[in-house]
């Protein structure tokens, strides 16, 4: 009960930390005349990833790689899957395939790139170079065509931005948050760690197993809450985006900055499965919005069973 409880307490300071840095950047750019475009492409991008990030690069360095490998192709997993299924039975989604084209096929690309990379063994810091430099010419990629050639998923970028609400407005409280949720990201990464570590020893099962379940899911909230939002207010160009962006993330900054702190070895399960699912729902996640432009109700369903599944076979079959 103890580790239950060190997990459901990481979470939630994860969760507002993430939310009070997202704010305070958000609320910073603004003061120095950021645009909401690069606001809402960089902040909102890296701000709903920041749980991911300090707890993989927390683990990185704890020598815990399976949590840290875990945690991201988990989150990547469970992202499409669990949040983009509860968004799509909200509502239905109608999508514009011009504002999403690019940032899907990049999170397949990103999917590919991760096999790729780890080659049957371990990320590298070379490996970690070539995925940060992959991010940074998505970066200038898309800020590029979007600032100069008007492309319609500027809209979108922006629109995140917009979806985060209530900033702080002076100075001393753009710094407090800033300050503030970064000392909640910390100390809720070291909390959850324990809990984790703890749940795994408890059930005998392997950290991996626990980093792309548990790990996973909770430090998905941020991207949840966002998505789930943006939803309700029929903005599905939003949801879908804020979720193929933390996913590049995840992959190309997470992975490249923990496995350039601490080369990480790759667990056996991630190889035979889970690097293969995540591929998967990505190309998965592709085909349904080029086919029907849209996630149905039904689609979404399928989502969440396929979710479902995944934790099944994660706890039976591939649970060692």
């Amino acid at each position: 009960m103890l580790n239950v409880l060190f997990l459901f307490v990481g979470i939630v300071l994860l969760t507002c930390g993430g939310e009070a840095l997202i704010r305070g950047s958000l609320a910073a750019a603004n003061r120095l005349g950021v645009s909401p475009l690069l606001s809402g492409l960089v902040i909102v991008g890296f701000g709903t990833s920041a749980p991911e990030l300090v707890v993989s690069v927390n683990a990185a360095l704890e020598g815990r790689p399976d949590i840290a490998i875990g945690n991201v192709v988990g989150s990547n997993i469970s992202n499409i899957l669990l949040i983009l299924g509860v968004c799509a039975v909200i509502t239905p989604m109608a999508v514009k395939p011009l504002v999403l084209k690019r940032d899907a096929a990049t999170v397949v690309l990103a999917s590919i790139l991760f096999p790729v990379l780890v080659g049957g063994s371990a990320l590298g810091r070379a490996d970690a170079a070539i995925f940060l430099v992959a991010l940074i010419a998505y970066l200038i990629w898309a800020y590029w065509s979007e600032r100069f050639h008007d492309a319609p998923s500027g809209e979108l970028h922006q629109a995140e931005a917009g979806e985060i609400s209530a900033a702080p407005d002076s100075t001393l409280w753009i710094v407090v948050a800033v300050v503030f949720g970064l000392v909640l990201l910390v100390g809720g990464s070291q909390v959850l760690l324990m809990g984790a570590i703890g749940i795994a020893e408890y059930l005998d099962v392997p950290e991996a197993v626990i980093g792309l379940t548990l790990v996973a899911v909770g430090t998905s909230l941020p991207e949840l809450s966002i998505s789930v939002i943006a939803a309700i207010r029929r903005h599905a160009d939003v949801a879908i985006g804020n979720i193929l962006g933390s996913n590049i993330f995840n992959l190309l900054g997470i992975l490249g900055v923990s496995s350039l702190l601490q080369p990480l070895p790759v667990h056996a399960r991630i190889l035979q499965f889970d690097q293969w699912v995540m591929l998967g729902t990505s190309l998965l996640l592709l085909l349904f919005l080029c086919t029907g432009n849209r996630l149905t109700r039904l689609e979404g369903g399928m989502l969440l069973g396929g979710y479902g599944m995944y934790v099944w076979l994660s706890f039976t079959v591939f649970n060692s």
